[in-house]
C-alpha cells in the first residue's frame, strides 16, 4: 500500500512544469511561432489520434523499429554466444568488431539509402546495425559472468559445446538477456525516428519534420510527447514481462 503513491511521485514535477508552461504562455509574456501551450499540444495530439495519422505514423515508426530489433538484435545475441564460447573466434573477430562498432549508425545512411532506396528496408539495416552490436557487447559479458560452478558441472557431465549453451549457459544468461533486450529495444526506436527526421519519408520522425515545416509548433510538440509517451509505456511494459518471467530479483538488477 506504501508502494503506490510513490509511483506517482515521478508525475508531480512535469505537471508542475506543464502547469507553469500553460500559465506563462497563455499570459502574453512571450510570442513565439516554435512553442505552443500545453493545452494546444494537447488538442493537436487528440485531433492527430482521432484521424488516424498519428496511429499511422507509430505503426510505421515501430515497424521499422522492431524489424531491426529483431534482425540485428537475434544475430548480435548468437555472435555474443559464439565469441564468448569460443575464444579463438572472439579473438580473431575482435579488430573487426572494435573498427565497426563505434561507426555512428546515422553515418551509414548514404550507403544504406544507395542501397535500399527509401523505406523499411534501410530503416532495417541501420536499425539492426545499432541492435547488432549492443547485444553482442551485452550477451558476451553475460555469458562469460556466468558462475564458473556451472560450467565445472557442465564438464563433469561430459556435456558437448551446443549442450552446454542450451543446457547451463541460456538459462543462466536469460535474466541479463533480457535487460539488454530492453536497452536495444529504446535504442531502436531512437534510431528509427532519427532515420525519419533525416531521410526517411514515414512514421513519427517525418511527422515531425513535415509539422515543423508547415509552421504547427503544437503539432510539432505533440509528436515529441507521444514518442515520450511510447518509450515510457514501451518501458513499463518490458518491465512487467520482465517481473513475471525473472521476479523481483532480475527488476532489481535492471535498475540503476
Amino acid at each position: 500500500m506504501s508502494d503506490r503513491p510513490s509511483r506517482w511521485i515521478g508525475a508531480v514535477l512535469p505537471l508542475i512544469v506543464l502547469a507553469g508552461l500553460e500559465l506563462w504562455l497563455r499570459s502574453g509574456a512571450i510570442v513565439s511561432d516554435t512553442l505552443a501551450p500545453p493545452s494546444a499540444i494537447a488538442a493537436a495530439l487528440a485531433t492527430g489520434l482521432a484521424d488516424g495519422s498519428v496511429l499511422r505514423a507509430t505503426g510505421q515508426t515501430l515497424a521499422g523499429a522492431f524489424g531491426g530489433l529483431l534482425m540485428g538484435g537475434v544475430l548480435g545475441m548468437l555472435a555474443g554466444i559464439l565469441f564468448a564460447v569460443v575464444p579463438l573466434i572472439d579473438r580473431a573477430m575482435e579488430v573487426t568488431v572494435e573498427a565497426l562498432r563505434p561507426i555512428p549508425s546515422v553515418a551509414l545512411l548514404p550507403v544504406a539509402l544507395m542501397v535500399f532506396g527509401f523505406g523499411y528496408g534501410m530503416e532495417f539495416a541501420i536499425v539492426g546495425k545499432s541492435c547488432f552490436f549492443l547485444m553482442l557487447i551485452l550477451t558476451r559479458a553475460a555469458v562469460r559472468g556466468v558462475e564458473p560452478r556451472l560450467r565445472e558441472v557442465a564438464r563433469a557431465l561430459r556435456l558437448s559445446r551446443s549442450a552446454t549453451v542450451g543446457k547451463i549457459i541460456l538459462p543462466a544468461i536469460l535474466p541479463r538477456l533480457f535487460v539488454a533486450f530492453r536497452l536495444a529495444a529504446s535504442l531502436a526506436l531512437v534510431i528509427s525516428i532519427t532515420i525519419e527526421i533525416a531521410v526517411n519519408p514515414q512514421g513519427l520522425g517525418y511527422g515531425i519534420m513535415t509539422a515543423q515545416q508547415a509552421l504547427r509548433p503544437d503539432l510539432m510538440l505533440a509528436y515529441f510527447f507521444w514518442i515520450g509517451f511510447i518509450g515510457l509505456a514501451l518501458n513499463a511494459l518490458l518491465l512487467a514481462a520482465q517481473g513475471k518471467l525473472f521476479g523481483r530479483a532480475a527488476l532489481a538488477e535492471a535498475k540503476p
